[in-house]
């Protein structure tokens, strides 16, 4: 590959770990909004409506396109980077929050303390148990969608995109809800509803996103005429 190519392919890895970050950090910050998708409001699993769930779940299966996109493209270790650089800019977001908090508003701040706190307070609890849940899972996530590439020798994209997904929503899933209970943020009756709610509306977003999937892999695969299986060298 030329120099010009490499820095091409710098510049995509680039704006995906951008994205990537960008939809994590937000995902922990809009976390205590709650919603329903209407063609679902009525029916109830285990005491919580299906599809009864926190704004915050909806960037955040962004985020294993995008690790699975540059592990199918840069690799395994470039994967693991950007996961990485995730956990520091959560916790880097994590300490402006708690200083924002920390300072006092003024007389006339369209933003009195008590408001702040009321939506940004319960933001170290959730970003503790969404790094905890993230991390377990989106090196899971890493880890099996490598081991399918092995097992079909790059063929077959939609089987280690969903497989290894669906595997690393569930464990993410888990975690994060039952973090969430044991601190008190979310009833324990609500347990299980959220847990199979959440993983069932990431499933569902993971057979959408396979397509997408396809289509980018294509597209960059066609620039850097990759061939199937074949990664991009950053280093």
């Amino acid at each position: 590959m030329n120099q010009k190519d490499k820095r091409a392919a710098f510049q995509i890895y680039l704006y995906l770990g951008a994205l990537f970050i960008t939809s994590l950090v937000v995902s922990n910050l809009i976390f205590q909004k709650f919603f329903y998708w209407k063609p679902f409001g009525d029916v109830t699993i285990l005491g919580a409506s299906l599809f009864e769930i926190s704004v915050g779940i909806l960037p955040y299966p962004i985020t294993f396109l995008i690790t699975d996109l540059i592990s199918e493209i840069f690799g395994k270790k470039k994967a693991n980077q950007v996961v990485i650089a995730g956990i520091f800019a959560s916790f880097f977001s994590l300490a402006i929050v708690y200083t924002s908090s920390a300072v006092p508003a003024t007389e006339w701040s369209p933003v009195s303390n008590s408001m702040f706190k009321e939506v940004f307070g319960n933001t170290i609890v959730a970003i503790f148990a969404s790094m905890m849940a993230y991390l377990l899972a989106q090196f899971v996530d890493i880890q099996l969608y490598h081991f399918w590439k092995r097992m079909t020798k790059g063929k077959h994209l939609w089987l280690r995109n969903n497989f290894s997904t669906f595997s690393s929503q569930l464990i993410d899933t888990f975690t994060v809800v039952l973090l969430l209970c044991a601190f008190g943020e979310i009833p324990w009756e609500l347990f299980y509803g959220l847990v199979i709610s959440g993983f069932l509306f990431k499933v569902f977003i993971a057979f959408l996103d396979t397509p997408l999937l396809y289509l980018l892999v294509y597209v960059i695969r066609k620039r850097f005429n990759l061939k199937i299986g074949e990664e991009i060298q950053l280093d």
